[in-house]
């Protein structure tokens, strides 16, 4: 076992994004609409479907890579939320969702942005190791389809500032909703995702370092997940 797997512990993407595409089916169709972990898989969903559709037309470089980059990737958010063995604990950057999915003062706006702290924060530097130790590659080549699948990530954002934030007349700079939405950046999580991978790979052979390394940054992005799920007033 490699050491970053060693608190990896994410399962090898036996059926490809089509696989991760039907298990976030399953999930969404078991969970009410305003669950706060609904509310992100829903979004999640429509941007992992956009990815399968593109890699079924060959928009990405290297297709293979880019495919397994994002099923390791949906896999980490898989693993954090689908039940799972008695007395296994979700990521610290997932447990705030979790803990607040049904909390009535919070609104589907803060879900949907937790959701995406914790995946790109978190998720996505594992996840690029990850796919390193598949591929047998560097960081570096993965980088094209690093930036390919970050771009469609950007959809992501954008579909749930568009389906989710409240009307013209909540939109004032002094109110807390404006103000929580504006204070987490994508632009500025990729580029914090693509920096830590690379540091994590670099400590591969340190996997003492390399896991302390990964839990505090678990914490670190749990920490700002529930700030981001501060119950507001409607």
């Amino acid at each position: 076992m490699a050491p970053l797997e060693r608190f990896a512990e994410c399962r090898a993407p036996a059926h490809g994004v089509d696989g991760v595409v039907a298990r976030m089916r399953a999930l969404g169709d078991g969970w009410p609409p305003r669950d706060g972990v609904a509310v992100f898989n829903r979004v999640y969903l429509s941007v992992t479907e956009e990815v399968a559709r593109q890699l079924g037309a060959g928009a990405f470089p290297d297709g293979r890579s880019a495919a397994t980059l994002d099923v390791r990737f949906a896999e980490r958010y898989l693993r954090a939320v689908e039940p799972g063995p008695e007395g296994r604990r979700a990521p610290a950057c997932w447990r705030p969702l979790l803990q607040y999915r049904r909390h009535p003062g919070v609104h589907p706006l803060q879900f949907a942005l937790a959701g995406i702290n914790a995946h790109i924060g978190h998720d996505l530097a594992l996840a690029l190791v990850d796919s390193c130790h598949a591929l047998g590659c560097e960081p570096a080549e993965l980088e094209d389809e690093f930036d390919a699948v970050g771009d469609i990530l950007v959809s992501l954002e954008e579909r749930i500032r568009e389906e989710l934030m409240p009307g013209p007349d909540l939109l004032q700079i002094g109110d807390p909703l404006t103000h929580l939405a504006g204070s987490w950046s994508l632009e500025r999580a990729r580029d914090g995702a693509w920096a830590t991978a690379r540091a994590l790979w670099a400590l591969r052979h340190l996997p003492g370092v390399a896991a302390e390394f990964g839990e505090r940054l678990d914490g670190a992005v749990g920490l700002v997940g529930r700030v981001l799920l501060t119950p507001l007033p409607d």
